[in-house]
C-alpha cells in the first residue's frame, strides 16, 4: 500500500509541475465559458464601465448600446467569471488552497483557514473595486507567489496547523483579494447592479474554492491517518508546491 501511495505521490506531483510550466495555449483561448462571457461584456458595456464611460451610451460602432444586463443574467454572468477564475484558470489560487489543505484534512482546522482566507479576501477585493485599495500587479502577484510558497513551506516545517496559521492565512487571503480585483477591474461591473456583481462573482471564486478543496478529500482522506501519510504525501507535495511559488515569485519580479 505504502508503495502504491508513493507512486500516486509522485504522480500527483509530476502532474503539478506540468500545469505550472506548460506554456500557455496559443492561438485559441483555452477555456471559451469565460472568454466568450467577457467578450460580450466588452461588446456591450464597454471598458471602463458604462457607468464610468465618457461615450456612454454608444458603443464603438457609434449605435446605442443596448441596456444593462438583468439581475439574472448578472448573477450569472459574474458567478461564471468567478468559477472560472478559480477553475480552471486560477492555477496560483488552487495551489494555495491546496496547501491550505495539506496543512490539515480534518474539519475544524480546514474551516479555520478556509474562513480566514475568504473573509480576507472579500475585504480587499470590495475595497479595491471601490477605489479605497490601489496596488499594481507588479506588487501582488509575486507577493501572491510568496503566499503560496509561504504555506507550503510552514506545512513542511510543522506537522500540524500551528496557532498563528490563521492569521497568517488571513493576511495571504487580503493578497490573493486584490489579485481578484485585477479581474473585476479589467472587466467592469454591470451598471447599476454594482453589489449583484461583486457578489456574484465572489460566490464564483468561493464556489470554485470548494471544488478544489472536495477534489482534493475525495482523493486524500482515505490516506490521512495512515502513519506514512506525513513523509509520503505531505512533505514532499508541499515541497513542489513551495518550489513553484517560490519560481513564480521570480519570475514574476523578472521576467
Amino acid at each position: 500500500m505504502q508503495t502504491a501511495v508513493r507512486a500516486f505521490s509522485a504522480g500527483l506531483i509530476a502532474l503539478v509541475i506540468a500545469v505550472a510550466v506548460a506554456p500557455a495555449p496559443a492561438p485559441a483561448p483555452a477555456h471559451p465559458s469565460e472568454d466568450e462571457i467577457i467578450r460580450q461584456l466588452e461588446e456591450q458595456y464597454g471598458r471602463p464601465r458604462p457607468s464610468q464611460d465618457p461615450d456612454r451610451g454608444h458603443n464603438a460602432r457609434g449605435a446605442e448600446d443596448p441596456p444593462p444586463p438583468s439581475m439574472g443574467q448578472a448573477v450569472w454572468q459574474y458567478l461564471v467569471i468567478g468559477y472560472f477564475h478559480i477553475l480552471p484558470k486560477g492555477l496560483d489560487h488552487i495551489l494555495f488552497v491546496c496547501g491550505l489543505f495539506l496543512a490539515s484534512i480534518q474539519f475544524r482546522p480546514l474551516l479555520i483557514q478556509v474562513t480566514s482566507f475568504t473573509v480576507a479576501h472579500t475585504c480587499t477585493l470590495a475595497l479595491a473595486i471601490l477605489g479605497y485599495v490601489n496596488v499594481p500587479g507588479a506588487i501582488v502577484e509575486p507577493l501572491i507567489a510568496l503566499s503560496i510558497a509561504g504555506v507550503a513551506i510552514e506545512n513542511i516545517a510543522f506537522n500540524r496547523m500551528t496557532p498563528w496559521r490563521p492569521a497568517v492565512v488571513f493576511g495571504f487571503g487580503l493578497l490573493h483579494g486584490l489579485g481578484f480585483a485585477g479581474v473585476l477591474a479589467d472587466i467592469g461591473m454591470p451598471e447599476g447592479q454594482f453589489i449583484t456583481g461583486l457578489v456574484s462573482f465572489n460566490v464564483g471564486v468561493e464556489i470554485g474554492q470548494l471544488t478544489v478543496l472536495a477534489g482534493l478529500w475525495a482523493m486524500l482522506h482515505w490516506f490521512y491517518k495512515r502513519p506514512w501519510y506525513r513523509a509520503s504525501l505531505q512533505i514532499p507535495v508541499s515541497a513542489v508546491i513551495a518550489a513553484i511559488g517560490l519560481y513564480w515569485a521570480i519570475e514574476r519580479v523578472f521576467f
